[in-house]
């Protein structure tokens, strides 16, 4: 690219063609001129593939792509933004309040105001007024580079002791932080340039916390109806209330008992509670196998499905029984008849890539008493094949099936529905980085999963971080919608897992190259690990852990 001359620079802007501007051009001033051909707000950018504030100037000639609230990176910033605005205006109205950014609910974000009494109603009108106002006065988020010790002193002033517990682990001796109005704050991410873009949101009481709703690009930019997720919201209080026991509900915790050569016991502790629960769910399915017969077991991606079966099988032959299980992967139709998706391409994660029919039919003489021929599936040909594999169980014989549709009733739709048992499980991220820095769900099991590719795939990163949205795609169709379905829901997330994948994810993600369009998502996970110190002792965790089902070493 050749400039025309030394005061103007030319700029690339992703399908939109090559422009002229002044060199020093802000970025915001550059997506002013685009803002009309997009349907949400663009709130940060990537500038030779690397991810930048609008509040940022260009010298050089330059290839940018403009991000969205929808988009992925962009709906990050946006809700980062809006939780900025929202601490802000707890504070101003519950003087002397604390907020906790706890987890996602209902493709929100579930948060609690800790206050001299119960907030209400009211109060949540109230707040949410008062966020409007801040917006509606399009107050900058100004950065400001500072020294730790000073940020220290900010932080203590704010009775915020997860920020302050972290900066001891800071390595450099300077830290970002942004100032919204008279408030100053730390995130581990971009935020926008002001609060006058954060016009969509909403606030929903959801004792004794509130949502905080916003955009979704799955929603075309709409924000969702609030869904009751009951059962999911039991099992993440019933998590922070372990982190609680345990004393660790934020990475400085963790990153204590690391230092300190504390961890041995706290696995241990970890490890026995995930065995208890399972013996749990292992207890109730004995307890009622005269009726519920047909286990199922769903969750997304790398929350430990197959480790989790291989347990609870353990725990329900402790109990006497002797379990069965039929995979679902042997019932796929034949490669011909694959469902194709947008693109064109076999969808393997649709319902009808497996044989409905057949399976159904299958099941149904099994439960019977009657002897099936359980089909084997040709991965290389594509084809089904028979090869004498006969199956036949007693009454009271758990027959068990793993896969990500099991909890949709159309998957088994000729078994009743009191004769099945449904499991959910799922990696549901108890640890927070600090009071309003959450560990999204997702990050952890996106970490999980490029050190199982890499180990047993032999995919690199760019390769899952590739495949991600499409794979997050598939659980928002096939999985999330039923979870509710489910009689129990596992937590199949350890306390202390992020500190063991640090270095195992770490060199993993520092190959991804700058050029690469997978760079700036590499570069934001590897800021995440780096608030962990890496938990180089593995002796204490048991062979049998979900955790090894990822990194190795385990005994299935």
């Amino acid at each position: 690219m050749t400039k025309t001359n030394q005061s103007t620079i030319n700029v690339v802007v992703e399908n939109r063609g090559t422009f002229q501007y002044d060199k020093g051009v802000m970025i915001e001033d550059i997506c002013k001129g685009f803002q009309s051909d997009h349907n949400n707000i663009i709130v940060a950018a990537l500038v030779d593939n690397d991810l930048k504030e609008l509040h940022n100037r260009l010298d050089d000639d330059s290839e940018i792509k403009l991000l969205t609230a929808t988009s992925p990176i962009g709906s990050r910033i946006y809700q980062r933004s809006l939780v900025f605005v929202f601490i802000r205006a707890c504070m101003e109205l519950l003087s002397g309040c604390r907020v906790s950014v706890e987890h996602s609910i209902s493709k929100g974000l579930y948060c609690e105001v800790h206050y001299k009494r119960k907030i209400d109603e009211k109060d949540v009108e109230r707040i949410e007024e008062r966020m409007k106002e801040i917006i509606e006065e399009d107050v900058p988020f100004s950065k400001s580079r500072i020294p730790v010790n000073e940020a220290k002193d900010i932080f203590k002033d704010y009775n915020q002791d997860g920020k302050v517990r972290l900066l001891k682990y800071r390595e450099k001796p300077y830290i970002n932080i942004y100032q919204c109005g008279w408030l100053k704050n730390y995130f581990y991410g971009y935020m926008a340039p002001s609060t006058g873009y954060l016009k969509k949101f909403k606030l929903k009481y959801y004792e004794p916390g509130i949502v905080i709703q916003y955009p979704r690009g799955d929603m075309g930019g709409e924000i969702p109806e609030f869904e009751e997720h009951q059962k999911l919201f039991k099992v993440f209080r019933e998590s922070e209330k372990w982190g609680e026991i345990l004393e660790i509900d934020h990475v400085a915790s963790l990153n204590d008992l690391i230092v300190s050569k504390k961890e041995g016991e706290f696995i241990r502790v970890a490890e026995a509670l995930h065995e208890k629960k399972i013996a749990e769910i292992a207890d109730v399915i004995h307890k009622n196998i005269d009726e519920k017969q047909l286990i199922l077991i769903a969750g997304p991606t790398s929350s430990g499905k197959t480790t989790f079966a291989q347990r609870l099988m353990i725990q329900l032959k402790v109990n006497g029984l002797k379990p069965i299980s039929i995979s679902m992967d042997d019932y796929f139709v034949n490669r011909e008849l694959t469902p194709l998706d947008e693109e064109g391409k076999f969808d393997f994660e649709s319902l009808y890539a497996v044989d409905l029919d057949l399976f159904n039919r299958d099941l149904q003489e099994l439960l019977k008493g009657n002897e099936i021929e359980v089909p084997t599936f040709n991965f290389h040909t594509g084809q089904r094949e028979y090869k004498g594999i006969k199956l036949k169980i007693n009454h009271g014989q758990p027959v068990i099936i793993e896969g990500i549709h099991a909890l949709n009733e159309e998957l088994t739709r000729s078994i009743s529905k009191e004769s099945k048992f449904k499991i959910y499980i799922s990696a549901l991220t108890q640890l927070n980085v600090d009071e309003h820095n959450r560990i999204p769900t997702t990050d952890t099991r996106l970490i999980r999963r490029i050190v199982r590719d890499y180990k047993y795939r032999s995919n690199d990163a760019t390769r899952t971080l590739s495949l991600w949205q499409s794979v997050r795609r598939g659980e928002e169709k096939n999985i999330f919608p039923f979870q509710e379905e489910a009689d129990v829901m596992f937590n199949s997330a350890l306390f202390y897992e992020l500190g063991t994948l640090k270095k195992y994810a770490e060199p993993l993600l520092r190959q991804v190259e700058t050029t690469n369009p997978y760079y700036s998502e590499a570069k934001r996970l590897l800021k995440f690990l780096s608030y962990f110190v890496a938990l180089d002792n593995e002796i204490d965790i048991p062979r049998t852990s979900i955790i090894r089902e990822f990194i190795g070493g385990g005994a299935f």
